[in-house]
């Protein structure tokens, strides 16, 4: 039987937020007992670039008291480590990468200061789990050795539990539906949704922009996830939501449960998200696995989880009329709907379970922290 293994996780914050690296690991932690792991979090508190930087040393202290076997490396805690690496590469070190160096949603300054430090952290450990081929490969051209990177990509399944092998279960995801989610097109056409925090990446500004240009009978736009993460950036989308052209054709429901969001993609009929920049795109896995067709931009790893014309509609970046046009033939055709979710669903069956990704990603942890004890 294998050794049983301590290994915690380096991460930014709150460790329960509601956004795709924080469920990743989250979902890890879920599972790790089972692979003989008692997985726990330390956190850098959050604060103005680079400010956190200023705990790594305290941090680093708490750590090593704990004597873990190994640590994870959060690509999003990365840079704010660096005046610690030294004590923390007396321990197996492993990072956990879900976006570029640099971030994501930063302005240009930061991003290039920041990647500079993210690469320093990276090149002090040797191995990388990434999330997706489309990532690693950005990471390759950033200068890490494609030796040190493995692609652990996130399980499809939305609900922890859910389904005989980990798979989401669309009947199963039924059972948590309620009166909100009864009817998500109400008599319009087709049910559209969205799941995304509100950051100008993800694209929320120029789907409204394109779902106004529906008819009104087209269908009606669910939008969930944060919407306060930029203030600045979710007043400018209110404003446009009280466009008598959106009224009352887009519902706002804020942060919701895996369980709810699994209801949501239920009782869907067709998943958006133009997003920009996706170093993987859960949701849009999730969805897929779902039997919902999705519908984004050619931009990320989306060209890498679906086809145009096959699992969904994909369209050039910055292209309103072409977004309005997929989603109005959705809308129309549910033919075409039924025959695109089901090969989203097919496709996202020869996908790894989270049960299947968490056995990749604690094999090669255990493997690591046997290499470093010899």
């Amino acid at each position: 039987m294998a050794p049983r293994l301590t290994v915690l996780l380096a991460t930014l914050g709150d460790p329960d937020q509601l956004s795709g690296g924080y469920l990743y690991h989250r979902r890890l932690a879920d599972l790790a007992p089972a692979h003989g792991i008692r997985f726990g979090f330390v956190s850098v508190p959050e604060g103005p670039f680079p400010l956190p930087a200023l705990t790594a040393r305290r941090l680093t202290h708490a750590i090593l008291g704990e004597a873990p076997d190994a640590v994870i490396v959060d690509s999003i805690v990365a840079a704010y480590l660096l005046p610690a690496m030294r004590r923390l590469t007396r321990v197996p070190l492993i990072g956990s990468l879900h976006q570029p160096p640099g971030g994501m949603d930063h302005g240009p300054l930061r991003t290039r200061v920041q990647a500079h430090l993210d690469l320093l952290v990276y090149r002090q450990i040797p191995v990388h789990l990434v999330a997706s081929q489309y990532l690693a490969e950005q990471l390759v051209l950033a200068g890490l050795p494609r030796r040190r990177l493995h692609v652990v990509p996130p399980g499809r399944d939305v609900i922890p539990g859910v389904g005989g092998n980990g798979a989401a279960d669309p009947a199963a995801a039924g059972a948590v539906t309620d009166h909100e989610h009864a009817d998500l097109r109400q008599g319009r056409a087709a049910a559209f949704l969205c799941v995304a925090n509100w950051i100008p990446r993800k694209g929320i500004a120029p789907l409204l922009e394109a779902f106004a240009r529906l008819p009104p009978d087209a269908g009606t736009l669910h939008l969930v996830g944060q919407t306060d993460v930029d203030p600045a950036y979710a007043a400018g989308l209110r404003r446009r939501l009280a466009d008598p052209a959106l009224e009352g054709r887009v519902v706002v429901h804020g942060p919701r449960s895996l369980e709810e969001v699994a209801a949501f993609y239920a009782a869907a009929d067709v998943f958006v998200l133009p997003s920009t920049q996706e170093p993987y795109g859960t949701v849009y896995g999730e969805a897929m696995a779902m039997g919902l067709p999705v519908v984004g931009v050619a931009a990320g790893n989306l060209p890498h989880l679906a086809a145009d014309g096959e699992e969904g509609r994909i369209v050039p970046v910055g292209d309103p009329a072409a977004l309005a046009d997929a989603m109005l033939e959705l809308a129309r055709d549910e033919a075409l709907r039924r025959r695109l979710g089901e090969a989203a669903r097919r496709r996202a069956q020869k996908r790894p379970t989270w049960a299947e990704t968490a056995a990749l990603f604690f094999g090669i942890l255990r493997r690591v922290v046997e290499q470093h004890a010899r």
